[in-house]
């Protein structure tokens, strides 16, 4: 499937703002035999007056950006075209609990995809005994590691309503499960938690995900935002799974993956800083269409 992916994330500052220096990880990322990325180009207004181009830890593109002058806004807009191929069965059946916890025993390894950071706790999350007996009452812990995914993320998506004005991009997991509503954000927080707690190594997902219209009815441009879901490991033969608790699905060719990370503060859009006094407004639209139709 070849998609053409258009970003556009807008903050507008009621004061001049100076010496802003911020993190942007917005552009596809190349996975091999599953993303390759064709075109992408990311453009900054007003230009920063010092740009730095890099790849972090984890393996997720990061552009650093610098204004050193005032700006009463700042429009970050990014366009690529990405080739997106199904993945392959797992040939290999995923393990159980028991057999998950040796092979973790069994690892050493620290590169960014071991599953050893995926452990808990990250800056954004961290044990809670609510949403652990949650996910002990809705999964059967005889099952494969990978069906337990699936069963926990079913359970959550059964259980959560999305809720775009019930949380913000700082809302605490803890609070979004007591309220049982949020955003996708919030659903993949509290399912990293849930595994995390089951002994599975989880991380967050943040991405595009590709949107159809109702029946009958008209795709608008820019309507969508990005997206989050979950990546658990399944064992060391089995590797990752990924899912999406806010759709209740394994992931599929709709899905494309920007950055991999422990939680929403490793793969944040946009973070950073600046010198300035008011208040913001923020804006984001995403359209994401197959090239051709």
């Amino acid at each position: 499937m070849l998609y053409d992916i258009r970003l556009t994330i807008s903050h507008r500052y009621a004061q001049p703002a100076g010496n802003g220096r911020h993190l942007l990880r917005v552009l596809p990322r190349a996975i091999m035999n599953r993303q390759r990325i064709t075109a992408q180009l990311i453009d900054v207004l007003p230009a920063p007056d010092d740009r730095n181009d890099s790849i972090d830890f984890f393996g997720n593109a990061v552009s650093a950006v610098t204004h050193v002058a005032p700006h009463d806004s700042m429009v970050i807009s990014m366009s690529a075209r990405v080739d997106v191929t199904a993945a392959a069965a797992q040939a290999q059946a995923s393990v159980g609990l028991t057999r998950l916890e040796s092979d973790l025993a069994g690892s050493r390894a620290l590169y960014p995809a071991s599953p050893l950071h995926f452990l808990g706790p990250a800056p954004r999350l961290g044990p809670n005994a609510d949403i652990a007996a949650f996910a002990r009452a809705q999964c059967d812990l005889s099952a494969p590691v990978s069906e337990i995914v699936q069963q926990l993320g079913g359970a959550l998506h059964a259980a959560m309503t999305f809720d775009a004005t019930a949380t913000d991009v700082d809302t605490d997991a803890a609070e979004a499960f007591r309220q049982r509503r949020g955003v996708c954000q919030d659903l993949s927080h509290i399912m990293i938690i849930a595994l995390q707690s089951l002994g599975i190594p989880a991380g967050y997902v943040s991405g595009f995900l590709r949107t159809l219209p109702p029946p009958g009815g008209v795709k608008l441009e820019g309507v969508d935002a990005m997206h989050a879901w979950v990546t658990a490991w399944c064992g060391a033969a089995h590797g990752w799974v990924e899912y999406d608790p806010t759709n209740a699905t394994l992931i599929t060719t709709d899905h494309i993956v920007v950055a991999y990370g422990r939680d929403y503060s490793d793969v944040s859009p946009v973070i950073g800083h600046l010198r300035s006094s008011g208040a913001q407004v923020n804006s984001q639209a995403v359209d994401m269409a197959v090239v051709g139709e």
